[in-house]
Parts: structure tokens; sequence; C-alpha cells
């Protein structure tokens, strides 16, 4: 049997490990009796643990929250997993957050094994972060949205377009998506009645939220839906493309681009950007020829583009 205190740190780690926990099941675990399980879950809460307890034959713990915040018990492979995540964390992202992250990391390290801080140390070592320009979201948007996900409530919000009008959006939101050193949220938005994709630093949540909602099925993979979204709908432009080219080779090309085929030969390409002299370069990859369905914009950037290859291509030739 172990000692009580030992007894009590293996309580405290099943109870974190675990949503809700059956009496006998814990007293089996740790080679007691339930009427010690009742002493020892009376110990934890004098220590400021909530474990809450339900009676009756379907009764058991429950670990909750409480006032403040208690002491925490990791196993190794999480220790390791939380100081990588301060680490990246420390880098930026999230307006105010560097800090704290690396106060944080700072006491976790002081009290790790030297074995668990020597993978850590490595894999901090044998990393590059490279610090992007993306911009920073605070981190009570990203709570407010996480927390509206959660409890399956709409959420109204002003999202800042990109040529910096601001319209109201109501939605359900689902999930949030790091990607790109960006933060983007997937939801249905209820005025237009589709999925949509909106960036996170464009949010200003309105409070209090709205009413509940019924959640409905998520249109396939979330990564790759907003990866489609962000590819496309989240750039200032967006073009479309005939390639002389057949579908399946441009798709291996851009597998995040969507590609509609026209016939074995030919295929549209959609596509977006926030500059249209960078697509008219990007289109330049596909070694094919094409056509500029839309934007006319985009038609006038390849010409110009063609024209300034053509003077470089010119000057290459003897006595030019």
């Amino acid at each position: 049997m172990l000692e009580t205190s030992a007894r009590l740190l293996k309580l405290l780690s099943l109870l974190q490990a675990h949503r809700d926990w059956p009496g006998p099941e814990l007293a089996t675990r740790l080679g007691v009796s339930t009427r010690t399980i009742r002493n020892d879950v009376e110990r934890l809460r004098t220590l400021g643990y909530p474990v809450h307890a339900t009676p009756g034959v379907a009764g058991g713990y429950r670990l909750g929250a409480g006032a403040a915040l208690p002491p925490l018990l990791l196993d190794d492979e999480e220790a390791v997993a939380v100081a990588v995540g301060l680490g990246r964390a420390a880098g930026g992202g999230v307006a105010g957050i560097e800090e704290t992250s690396v106060r944080a990391l700072a006491k976790l390290e002081q009290v790790m094994p030297s074995r668990l801080r020597r993978r850590v140390n490595a894999l901090n070592t044998y990393t590059v972060q490279v610090p992007g320009a993306a911009p920073v979201v605070q981190p009570e948007v990203l709570t407010a949205i996480a927390n509206a996900a959660r409890d399956h409530e709409r959420l109204r919000f002003d999202y800042t377009g990109h040529d910096g009008s601001v319209t109201v959006r109501d939605v359900e939101p689902y999930r949030l998506v790091h990607m790109r050193g960006r933060w983007y949220l997937m939801a249905w938005d209820v005025g237009r009645d589709d999925w949509r994709t909106f960036r996170v630093d464009r949010v200003a949540p309105r409070v209090p939220t709205g009413p509940r909602f019924v959640p409905r099925e998520l249109p396939g993979d979330v990564g790759a839906f907003v990866e489609k979204g962000v590819n496309t709908a989240m750039w200032r432009y967006r073009a479309t493309v005939r390639l002389f080219a057949p579908a399946e080779r441009i798709s291996r090309i851009s597998p995040d681009l969507e590609v509609e085929p026209v016939d074995e030969n030919t295929c549209l390409l959609r596509l977006g950007g926030d500059d249209l002299a960078g697509v008219a370069v990007w289109l330049g990859f596909y070694d094919t020829d094409f056509e500029v369905v839309e934007p006319p914009e985009l038609a006038e950037a390849v010409a110009a583009m063609a024209a300034r290859f053509r003077r470089a291509a010119a000057r290459l030739r003897p006595g030019a």
C-alpha cells in the first residue's frame, strides 16, 4: 500500500486524467478501501482541490474548477509537450503572452528532472523558429471564440474586410485553426447560410453571446476547409485562370488550390493573393499557357509582367 502522501499524489493524478471516477475503481487502482478514498478526497479538498462527489450506485468523484488554480501533476510526455508549447508561445502570435510564457517555462524547467530538461533543450536548440510578420491576436478574442464554440452559442462580431469596411456577422463558431502564423475561425455564417472562414485578427466580438445552437455536421476535414478558404476567399484579390494543361498535373503542383477540369487538356484554377503582380508571377510556375478569366486587373498585371520580361530578355542580346 502506498504511503498517504504518495497515495494523495497518485489519486490527484488519476482525477486529473479522467473526468469521472467511480469510488470502487479508484480504490482498486490504489489498493485501498472506498472509505480511505473518501478520507483522501477530504484531504485534497483541504489542500484546495475542488473534488466533487456524486452519491448513489452510479456516483463517483470528479475534479472541478476552483477559485484558484491548484498545482497540476504532469507525466513525462505532458511536461515535455507543455514546455515546448510555452517556448513556441514565447515567440509571439498572441498579444501579451510572450512574457508570461517565459515565466511559466522558467517555473516548469526549475522542477523538471534532468532527463526531461535535456529533451526540451535538444528540441529548442535544434529547432529554428522564424518570426513572421503575421498580426497578433488578443488572447481575450481567442477565449471568447473558444468559449462560444464550446458552449454552442452564436457569436456576433464586427469583421474588418480587406478594404477596411466593417460588417456585423452572426455565426455559429466551430473551430479555431492556427495556420501559417495566423489564427482563423471556421464557422457557419447565419446571414449567408453557408460555412465561412474568418481571420481572427479582424474579429471584434460583441457581448453577450447569442442563443445556443444545435451543432451541425462539419464540412469534412477542418484543416483542408480552412486551407482552401485561406488560398482563395481570404485574399484581397480572387482570380480564375484557364490553364491549358491537365487538371491532374496542376493539382499535383498546387494540391491546396481549387482546380476544375474542363477537358483532358484544360482546367480552371481559382486562386487569390493580396498583390496581383505576385499572382501573375505565380502563374509562371505552372509552365503552361493560360488565359485570365477574371478579374481584368490580373490580365493587366500579366501584361505588365510580360513587358518587363521582354525588356529583360532584350538586354541579354548582343548589341542590345
